[in-house]
């Protein structure tokens, strides 16, 4: 068994997007992502099933050609190969824990 705790592992760079693998198993990877107000993680593509679930804060997650503004305790689903990505929203911090799976 393995407890994160969240709280513990949130951290923030002035400079640059936080990011910290909590968890790396070929079933499946955690990472955990702290933007200050205005960071973006650009849009990518990955060959993974995703989830990103908004920990904290508030910001506009990209899925393909659609933008959701989304805030706490809300998981968004990404199929492999369609470009993702979030930004922090102005005035807002924003936390994402991502968690991918291999495809089948």
């Amino acid at each position: 068994m393995e407890i994160l705790d969240l709280k513990k592992l949130i951290t923030f760079h002035s400079n640059r997007i936080s990011r910290e693998m909590l968890s790396d198993k070929p079933e499946m990877r955690i990472a955990l992502m702290c933007l200050e107000a205005g960071q973006e993680l650009t849009p990518h593509k990955a060959p993974l099933r995703l989830m990103m679930y908004c920990v904290e804060g508030k910001g506009t997650f990209t899925v393909g050609d659609e933008e959701v503004v989304a805030d706490e305790k809300t998981a968004i689903l990404c199929d492999p190969m369609v470009p993702h990505g979030f930004k922090a929203d102005k005035g807002e911090r924003l936390v994402v824990m991502a968690v991918v799976t291999p495809v089948d």
